[in-house]
């Protein structure tokens, strides 16, 4: 069974196949990769957050494009005075922790994994870098990339007064409010089977389609660091850009930042994934070599593994903004559909009837005649009256208007 992995389990497999292809086609890169039938690959993340924690198990083989996760995997962190904390797979190549628990200063852990083929991989020792980077801002303002994209950036302040922090990775959580462009109060429902008619009637005031809010997770690799600078302070740094002609910031958006201060080798690792997402590097004479982690097999089996385990120290700061804030005057971002109307004439419509009864258009107006009797309905694609096709009707806890 195949599923869309985490983001940094997505990479590690890109580089992989890439590898693959490099070494059969390209003179100047021969990877150093050792494939045996295949590859696990662990994405492993506990921080100094009281949660349960995630990880990701997921296995890439040499002649397959499709990374298939790892089930049925036993998956525990031990900690140096042997506390053990347990995780369960709630689902396939998604293993969570029996019970909520934070990483704690002065102390080392280890992720041991047995999978169902009966392969031992673990851990080197990992302990928590110094909690003393804060977040100490984080803003939004309009901005032009440097190939001339207009949109909105989000940026990061964040200092360490100590000089312990140095290593960073950024990720995020936006949220985005979704107005319904053809939402109406009204709404069209099927009649009888025989008379292939449909009745305009008023919406349930209890089923919000108008507005909505949908969440979603970074799934781009973002990493900084200020070693060789004068002290530990990160100043204005992008995390996000939103090009100003995408639909999520036609209204209210809000971005959560999370900022995870890393050891040296956890970063390093994230250079060299990064460093290999680009095409120019793939194909580029210098290669900073295969990405080596800190998760080993423990027996003299071929079966090999990639991927890291990171203990990390994490601060967090949220913002809002609304697009009237930035672009007053200007129109909004297309939607996500042209919203094109359709009418269809009152009476006996089996044509509507059918797209009305597998709610598939949304009614937005009607026509009458100069005596006001009905003539024709107008519908637009269901998405476009409907955002439950698009997020959430329920208000976030967080939000802010």
């Amino acid at each position: 069974m195949s599923r869309e992995l985490p983001k940094y389990s997505q990479m590690i497999f890109t580089f992989l196949w890439a590898c693959i292809i490099l070494e059969g086609c390209t003179e100047p890169f021969s990877p150093d990769i050792p494939f045996s039938d295949s590859l696990l690959v662990v994405d492993a993340t506990i921080t100094n957050e009281l949660k349960t924690h995630e990880i990701f198990l997921s296995r890439s083989s040499q002649g397959n494009e499709e990374s298939q996760v790892e089930s049925n995997a036993t998956v525990r962190i031990v900690d140096d005075s042997q506390r053990q904390f347990p995780f369960t797979e709630t689902e396939p190549g998604t293993y969570v922790s029996d019970v909520m628990f934070e990483a704690e200063p002065d102390r080392s852990y280890r992720l041991l994994i047995s999978t169902a083929s009966g392969r031992e991989y673990a851990s080197s020792p990992t302990v928590l870098p110094p909690q003393t980077a804060e977040i100490t801002d984080v803003y939004a303002d309009r901005t032009t990339t440097d190939s001339g994209l207009d949109g909105m950036g989000i940026f990061v302040n964040s200092f360490d007064p100590t000089g312990n922090s140095i290593y960073y990775k950024y990720e995020y959580e936006e949220t985005y409010k979704i107005i319904a462009p053809k939402w109406s109060p009204s709404q069209l429902v099927a009649g009888s089977e025989e008379s292939q008619s449909v009745l305009v009637v008023g919406r349930d005031p209890d089923n919000e389609e108008r507005t909505c809010f949908a969440t979603e997770k970074s799934n781009t690799l973002v990493i900084t660091n200020t070693s060789g600078v004068g002290e530990d302070r990160v100043t204005d740094f992008n995390v996000r850009f939103i090009n100003r002609d995408n639909f999520i910031i036609s209204h209210r958006y809000s971005l959560l930042v999370k900022q995870f201060v890393l050891s040296r080798e956890v970063f390093e690792f994230y250079e060299k994934l990064q460093d290999f997402s680009g095409v120019e590097s793939l194909f580029s004479d210098s290669q900073p070599g295969f990405i080596v982690g800190n998760i080993s097999p423990q027996d003299n089996g071929e079966d090999e593994v990639v991927g890291i385990f990171e203990v990390s120290s994490v601060s967090e700061k949220r913002v809002f903004f609304n697009y009237s804030d930035f672009f007053p005057d200007e129109d909004l971002p297309p939607f996500v559909n042209e919203c094109g109307q359709v009418t269809f004439p009152s009476g006996f419509t089996p044509t509507l009837y059918d797209l009305v009864k597998s709610n598939r258009v949304s009614y937005t107006n009607e026509v009458r005649n100069e005596l006001g009797a009905l003539e024709a309905y107008i519908v637009v694609p269901r998405i476009c009256g409907d955002c439950t096709l698009l997020g959430s009707n329920v208000i976030p806890d967080f939000w802010k208007e």
